[in-house]
């Protein structure tokens, strides 16, 4: 009769079960894939490949967390502390997760604007420090349910995500749209960086020639495209649920609630694809342990920016 009971307490599996599962399965093995390449080769060093390990671990827990979550929701009776667990995990991660992509905006607008120290042993120790201080504050604002901020006892004060409360979540999602601005703000630097390039560039055009000239307003092109794109998946995936946490409530319908978390959560699977595998040296590190025969010797100059 008590092993009945337990099977009745934990709920039936459903299709929005297995997709988390199957998702944060996903997130979890490909990040994972770019931290241990990034760490085990030595040459890649530099202040970006910092920046995209510390996304890639953060991506990397947010998929722990949706797993672990899958697994305290549908293998096993739901307590608190699991809530509590999960909860402060998912806030880690993605608080980190985003901190870490406002931290490659900046690389980017530094190696485009300082580019001849982009590199030094000073910027990759700034960089080192960067990743602790977001680390630390992500750390502490993911404590917050367990140290007691929770809605556990109070169901009235519950945000549109339990077992967080509405001031919470409201922070927190404020935070995140204080933190989408400035991304959003060092990447219209950047635009206007590279147009003084390309006005550079456009002016010494009658001493360059022509087929120089076509690729490199081709190669900008083809930058301002990339750059659209990452701002469109940015937004999209941070956007909605930064302002659905702080409009909803503890009444609002669950539906919308999933809605706008799957977005956030996605963007954990795309940023290995957006800011990591494309670029040439993580790809170049990957063909070389997937197919070691097929590598050739050809060697490239390494462009900062091109993440």
């Amino acid at each position: 009769q008590l092993q009945n009971e337990n099977t009745a307490s934990v709920p039936p599996l459903t299709v929005w079960g297995v997709a988390l599962c199957v998702s944060g399965t996903l997130i979890a093995t490909e990040n994972a894939v770019v931290v241990t390449t990034i760490l085990a080769t030595p040459s890649l060093r530099a202040p970006v490949f910092l920046l995209l390990a510390s996304l890639g671990l953060a991506d990397l827990l947010a998929g722990v967390a949706l797993i672990l979550h899958f697994l305290f929701l549908f293998c096993v009776e739901p307590s608190d502390w699991s809530e509590l667990l999960t909860s402060g995990l998912l806030v880690t991660s993605l608080t980190a997760s985003l901190c870490s992509l406002m931290g490659v905006a900046l690389d980017r607008y530094l190696s485009l604007s300082h580019a001849l120290t982009y590199g030094s042993s000073q910027s990759r120790h700034r960089a080192a420090v960067l990743l602790l201080l977001v680390w630390l504050c992500a750390c502490v604002i993911g404590a917050g349910p367990a140290l007691g901020w929770h809605c556990l006892g109070e169901p009235n004060s519950c945000s549109v995500v339990r077992p967080l409360t509405r001031t919470y979540l409201s922070l927190l999602c404020g935070g995140f749209l204080v933190v989408v601005m400035v991304t959003l703000q060092l990447y219209a630097g950047i635009c206007q960086v590279a147009r003084r390039h390309a006005h550079a560039i456009a002016t010494q055009r009658h001493f360059l020639p022509a087929n120089h000239s076509y690729a490199s307003k081709h190669s900008s092109g083809r930058g301002f495209s990339r750059l659209i794109l990452i701002l469109s998946v940015f937004v999209g995936c941070w956007m909605p649920f930064s302002l659905w946490g702080l409009l909803g409530d503890a009444s609002s319908p669950p539906l919308y609630t999933y809605a706008t978390l799957v977005p956030a959560a996605g963007s954990s699977l795309l940023n290995p694809i957006l800011y990591s595998l494309r670029n040439k040296d993580i790809r170049k590190v990957l063909l070389q342990a997937c197919c070691p025969h097929r590598c050739t010797q050809n060697t490239h100059i390494h462009y900062p920016v091109d993440v």
